[in-house]
């Protein structure tokens, strides 16, 4: 777990799990997959298997011991619904996030159906709990049928992230949706974001009432392209609950 974190729409990450594999071209140039492979084979290292999955129990109740609330990306380095995760180990994480309920917890994942259908075994006729907010990846029109299985699952905050943004994503239908963040790809292969796909994002949030958080432009790392659109940093988010 890391006490602080670089992505500006968190304040921590927790890592129950790492690895993942890929399900769709936003995956292609994974920055986790970066990060962790740099490290395979490296002995006693956390990343010594690279970003093959792997269960972490020993992490399960680090949220506990933080007593000062923040936000907790959860997952950053793999997807909680992947399909190789048993679901008694995602039992336990939802455990300790209802469990340590002073903190928020972002969980996000491409594996929609996937979430849909746990949390609907999970909590029956009610819903998350406001502090625990779920949400899908989008990359463009083609990953949208992840916003309808969001919209579907029994989730108090439900948010999209859409990136890293690599096509327009057409008209998308906001209901029920608290939260958007849009970014730009990163990293040596990054692929380049159009300002008005960007923009057409913004306006159906600011026509819908969502909030919406721009994250960056992307390129070469992160921070090289800057975090302004049309001059102006995107950063609004859900309340805290």
């Amino acid at each position: 777990m890391a006490s602080k974190s670089a992505i500006e729409w968190t304040d921590a990450t927790w890592n129950p799990v790492t690895g993942c594999t890929k399900v769709s071209r936003g995956c292609d140039n994974c920055y986790a997959e970066r990060l962790a492979e740099r490290f395979r084979g490296t002995p006693g290292h956390p990343f010594e298997t690279g970003f093959d999955l792997t269960l972490r129990p020993e992490r399960l109740s680090q949220p506990i011991s933080w007593k000062r609330p923040r936000r907790i990306f959860v997952n950053s380095m793999s997807d909680l619904f992947h399909n190789r995760i048993p679901t008694r180990f995602i039992d336990r994480v939802f455990e300790t996030m209802e469990s340590a309920d002073q903190h928020v917890y972002q969980v996000l994942t491409k594996r929609s159906s996937l979430m849909k259908t746990y949390l609907q075994k999970r909590y029956g006729g009610s819903a998350t709990p406001p502090h625990i907010w779920c949400g899908v990846s989008v990359e463009d029109h083609r990953a949208t049928a992840r916003i309808q299985h969001l919209k579907t699952a029994p989730i108090t905050i439900r948010f999209l992230s859409i990136e890293p943004l690599l096509g327009p994503v057409g008209e998308i239908d906001l209901k029920g949706i608290s939260w958007v963040i849009v970014g730009g790809e990163s990293g040596p292969k990054a692929r380049p974001m159009q300002l008005h796909w960007v923009l057409d994002i913004r306006d159906m949030c600011n026509q819908s009432g969502v909030d919406f958080f721009f994250k960056q432009w992307g390129g070469r790392t992160p921070k090289a392209g800057g975090r302004k659109l049309e001059g102006i940093e995107h950063n609004a988010m859900p309340d805290y609950p």
